[in-house]
């Protein structure tokens, strides 16, 4: 069973702390995560973008873009469970966000979730 004391748990909180500073300032001290997450972050907003058209990147709460950014990394990596991936956002955003940030965090995964497992035609 997972605890607020999972060491995987602990790298996400802090990987979200991290992001969410570095949408003000700089922050210049990165962990490898961090360093992965800024390097794609174009290609992750594209897929927030494309997976919640009437929320523009600019126009969403920040701790919402960076928990989806991080939930986004972990589910084009396949190292981590989907389930697992989403389960954590959902959890990050009930800790860290807005009343109806665990909702929206959940669908925007959830929409993203299935274009990943969407059989190629």
């Amino acid at each position: 069973m997972k605890t607020i004391k999972d060491p995987r748990h602990q790298i996400r909180r802090q990987a979200v702390k991290v992001l969410f500073a570095e949408t003000f300032t700089k922050q210049g001290d990165y962990s490898e995560l961090v360093k992965e997450i800024l390097k794609k972050t174009n290609e992750i907003d594209r897929k927030i973008e494309e997976s919640a058209p009437q929320w523009p990147i600019d126009k969403l709460n920040k701790i919402d873009l960076v928990i989806l950014r991080l939930a986004v990394y972990e589910l084009m990596q396949k190292n981590v469970p989907p389930k697992v991936a989403i389960d954590e956002a959902v959890e990050l955003a009930k800790e860290f966000g807005a009343e109806n940030s665990p909702s929206f965090v959940n669908g925007v995964l959830g929409t993203i979730l299935n274009e990943v497992e969407k059989p190629k035609e």
